[in-house]
């Protein structure tokens, strides 16, 4: 057994652990990075609108595969495609 194969041996029960909570808990997280984003994007006043958007929809996106909400397989094929970011908000008026 190669030091690969014994890391994931050893790693297994805690992805299994995560994976619970994420499912048990998917939507406080969701909620959680969308409030995360927005108070960034206010603190930025907008500068960096798109990248929050992105970053957040790939968080959001990891914790679903985690989570295995999006139908993915052992392949790593997707079953639906990946939820859209959510909408900005518009700059605070100067």
């Amino acid at each position: 057994m190669g030091l690969l194969d014994n890391l994931k041996a050893k790693l297994n029960p805690a992805k299994d652990k995560v994976s619970g909570l994420a499912q048990q808990h998917g939507d406080k997280i969701q909620h959680g990075l969308d409030k995360a984003a927005k108070v960034v994007d206010e603190k930025t006043k907008g500068k960096y609108s798109d990248k929050i958007q992105t970053g957040t929809g790939k968080a959001k996106g990891a914790m679903d595969r985690l989570a295995h909400k999006d139908g993915t397989d052992a392949g790593g094929a997707t079953d639906t495609p990946p939820a859209p970011p959510p909408p900005s908000s518009p700059p605070p008026a100067s």
